[in-house]
């Protein structure tokens, strides 16, 4: 799916303005290299009016232009000579009076044809994840700065392991998930546990990933998506169509807290056609939530939890809350 009109637009104006900054910056050292070398610029002036001029002759005597065009040619690769020559001889690199475009694929355009290039792309990314960031904190949030040492090493035979083992599980799941989007064949996660065990910075992680690689990638509250929903179908905001377009359509959808949003028949059904519809879709989707799944059968109805159950993998957090860790370690 392609990116957000907002993002493209974003993106857009942020590579518009470094393709001028990279003009300016270009007809700035021409200005000086003419400044210093004058022989050079009338090379230059002479480069861009000798094959037309030999054209218009050509045309205008009524004569075949070919042999002049050939002649002409012939002059210019004299004049590239003697401009190289000049350049190298005075310091300079052969390119320098040459404008190079940033991107070499799309000559700075950002579209091949109908296909956005991969440079737009780029730019479309950063300006995704910087949306993330003001939610997501994506500055600090990544796979290499989940420190696996807040969970404790020592068995617990409740859980069949230690949490720090369990935790290696999860995040190597998360990591997969998101090295391999759309080539692995874990589509969805159900991301469970009590609260502060990291499921949101996974899902923070996860989002960076994805959209680096050229995804589009969608994060909100549970409270949040499902008022939206709300407002949608009561009219109550126009922009709200928008939003639960990008929640169904979204390459990745990432649902965070699922359980803190009140319940009600408007959030079950909201929930249904988010799930189903991202399901029909073959579109992938991460969901975290401090309830178990014991707790969603008994707060969501049997066609939620079975879509839950058998389309999603779950990947069960275990530990203690490091909020709660770090702030005993600065008390300390």
């Amino acid at each position: 799916m392609p990116y957000e009109g907002k993002v493209i637009r974003a993106a857009t104006e942020r590579m518009n303005e470094n393709v001028r900054r990279n003009r300016s910056e270009f007809e700035l050292r021409r200005q000086k290299i003419y400044a210093a070398v004058p022989r050079l610029q009338e090379i230059d002036r002479q480069l861009s009016h000798t094959v037309r001029m030999a054209a218009q002759t050509a045309l205008q005597k009524g004569v075949d232009p070919a042999p002049a065009l050939e002649e002409a040619k012939r002059w210019n690769r004299s004049l590239q000579q003697e401009r190289d020559s000049l350049l190298v001889g005075n310091g300079y690199r052969k390119g320098d009076l040459t404008y190079q475009p940033l991107c070499p694929l799309c000559s700075d355009r950002g579209w091949q044809g109908s296909e956005m290039c991969r440079c737009l792309k780029v730019y479309c990314g950063e300006e995704q994840i910087h949306n993330l960031s003001s939610m997501l904190n994506l500055g600090d949030q990544s796979f290499d700065t989940f420190h696996l040492d807040y969970y404790s090493p020592l068995y617990d035979a409740t859980i069949g392991g230690s949490p720090r083992s369990r935790m290696e599980i999860a995040l190597d799941v998360c990591y997969t998930f998101a090295d391999k989007f759309g080539r692995n064949s874990v589509k969805n996660l159900l991301l469970t546990g009590e609260p502060g065990l990291g499921k949101t910075f996974l899902s923070a992680a996860i989002a960076r990933v994805v959209s680096e690689k050229g995804y589009s990638v969608v994060y909100d509250s549970a409270v949040n998506v499902f008022n939206r929903f709300e407002a949608q179908k009561f009219n109550r905001d126009n922009s709200a169509a928008k939003d639960v377009e990008r929640y169904l359509t979204c390459d990745l959808m990432i649902l965070d807290d699922l359980g803190s949003e009140m319940t009600s028949p408007l959030v079950q059904t909201a929930l249904y056609q988010l799930i189903n519809g991202r399901l029909l879709g073959e579109r992938r989707t991460v969901i975290s939530s401090n309830l178990s799944p014991d707790d969603m059968s008994h707060r969501y109805t049997p066609q939620i939890c079975s879509r839950l159950g058998g389309e999603y993998f779950e990947v069960r957090f275990f530990g203690e809350d490091i909020r709660k860790l770090k702030k005993r370690n600065l008390g300390r």
